[in-house]
């Protein structure tokens, strides 16, 4: 059977996981908290990173190698570039990109380091299954990219250079370093954000307004999700 990691950012976003999960075991190691735990007969470990690449990266490499979890699905919320996308809304990403990655002094793309790729895909059939699960429950969920940075995105014009520059539909800090992780140890992986903000001049304003409601609607989406996966 598979053990599946779910991670979050910020404590706000494993909270309304930890409230639904059964015998939760705390597991303190290297530096973070890790809760071994079960949900309908799935074995989970969840887990925040703290905000931000480096952290994220030392978290999802923990948890397959040290926790040896199988899949890993992340939780969290984010900021909209799609005008399509309203706080509350949800996104999955069908792949992510680094939109801070900038070695093109050197004639490379943005995001792009030579050995590794702008663009890393998420698992196809971990999509299908919140497809179903969204269509189940009659949300709306959109498929896009999404664009990871070490930078709370509060600026027009940030954000209409990672839309022109990527294509992304929604940015935020963690999820394309977990990505990479994911990517090289061949662990299938799914990322999905709630909106929180707009990435806009009010972006800070509203992220502090909606942060926590839009993290329960992910964290509630992804416990259906570890329902239904096989």
């Amino acid at each position: 059977m598979s053990k599946i990691a779910i991670m979050g950012a910020m404590p706000e976003e494993i909270a309304p996981l930890l409230e639904k999960v059964e015998n939760v075991k705390k597991v303190d190691y290297a530096n973070n908290s890790y809760y071994e735990a079960t949900y309908k007969g799935k074995e989970l470990v969840i887990a925040y990173s703290k905000i931000g690449k480096v952290f994220s990266t030392l978290t999802a490499a923990m948890l397959i190698e040290k926790f040896g979890c199988t899949k890993l699905l992340f939780s969290g919320v984010a900021g909209a570039i799609n005008p399509e996308l309203h706080i509350g809304d949800l996104i999955i990403a069908d792949k992510l990109c680094q939109h801070d990655l900038d070695i093109t002094i050197f004639g490379h793309a943005h995001g792009f380091v030579p050995e590794g790729a702008v663009f890393v895909e998420t698992d196809t059939a971990l999509r299908d299954v919140a497809k179903s699960v969204a269509s189940k429950n009659e949300l709306k969920v959109i498929e896009g990219t999404i664009a990871t940075g070490d930078q709370f995105v509060a600026s027009n014009d940030r954000k209409a250079f990672i839309s022109s520059t990527f294509e992304a539909d929604a940015l935020e800090m963690e999820g394309a370093s977990v990505a990479v992780v994911c990517d090289a140890l061949n662990v299938p992986f799914f990322v999905l954000r709630a909106i929180s903000d707009t990435a806009n001049d009010d972006a800070g304003m509203d992220f502090d307004e909606f942060m926590v409601g839009s993290a329960k609607i992910s964290a509630n989406f992804i416990l259906d999700m570890v329902e239904n996966i096989e």
